[in-house]
């Protein structure tokens, strides 16, 4: 199975203002050992497919993806998510990518109301995904998953499946955004695996969970306090999720990701390469 890493593990959530450049960020995904990336942010990668062509031969990278970030929970913006598609899915199929994953924008929920929507609301963001579907598919031969996350309108299964039974999309399954909630990842993996067409592999810090569980701390705060672990540090286990794609056969693109705490002791290059250590050292 080809493993690869996204500019999120370096900290790369908008196209512009991050601590690195996109070569950085390239140059440092290809010393820890990854063979994939996802594009990131659509425009902190070079939109010129010539350029990025090159750019990824010359690290023995391969594109795999790209993960899209939109607002579902604001109907308004249903035009510009169309307009981004046209211009996001025809570079990723020039380069050779096959897969393209929308999720639900977290930020853009007021603090305490994260991913709340009536059902009004809830029937918009279905239409735009069997818009994208639509487009995606149907124009460009891409095919096209929804990312549950935290903090947004879809993170619960009891939303997972609402989304799965309502439209034909397929996931990007994600196993620390689901172990969020003490949800069994695993399990739910068994249950829908028909659906789910790519992986990211998170973990858990427990500890941190429990926080959060308890309404200690904020779900936006739980990040710096480092919610989401190393792989091998979680209480996702890692290994048996790896043993069930296997074993199923799992074909899609397996993608680790790797939020960084505020107080992390190791660089995100060093981050990254402990994670596919852990990953090569699967039996």
């Amino acid at each position: 199975m080809l493993i690869g890493n996204a500019p999120c593990s370096w900290g790369i959530a908008y196209p512009t203002g991050n601590s690195y450049t996109w070569a950085s960020y390239l140059d440092e995904v290809a010393a820890a050992g990854y063979r994939g990336t996802e594009l990131g942010p659509f425009g902190f990668l070079p939109k010129d497919a010539d350029v990025l062509r090159e750019e990824l031969a010359k690290r023995d990278l391969t594109l795999i993806g790209a993960t899209h970030v939109h607002t579902f929970g604001d109907a308004k913006s249903a035009p510009q998510l169309m307009a981004t598609l046209r211009e996001l899915a025809p570079l990723l199929k020039t380069l050779g990518a096959k897969h393209l994953v929308i999720m639900d924008e977290s930020n853009s929920y007021p603090a305490g109301q994260e991913g709340v929507l009536d059902e009004a609301g809830w029937q918009e963001l279905v239409g735009m995904v069997r818009d994208a579907i639509a487009l995606v598919e149907g124009d460009y031969g891409l095919k096209l998953s929804f990312h549950p996350h935290i903090g947004t309108a879809v993170e619960k299964e009891a939303q997972i499946d609402r989304l799965l039974d309502e439209t034909s999309i397929d996931l990007c399954f994600d196993t620390g955004h689901h172990a969020f909630w003490d949800q069994d990842a695993l399990a739910y993996m068994e249950r829908r695996f028909d659906r789910i067409a790519y992986m990211h592999l998170k973990n858990v810090d427990p500890k941190v969970r429990a926080r959060v569980l308890s309404g200690e701390l904020s779900i936006a705060a739980s990040y710096g306090a480092g919610v989401m672990c190393p792989l091998p540090d979680g209480a996702v286990d890692i290994q048996a999720v790896m043993r069930l794609l296997q074993t199923r056969g799992f074909t899609g693109p397996i993608v680790v990701e790797q939020d960084v705490a505020t107080d992390a002791k190791e660089t995100p290059l060093q981050l990254a390469m402990r994670n596919l250590i852990f990953m090569n050292e699967i039996k």
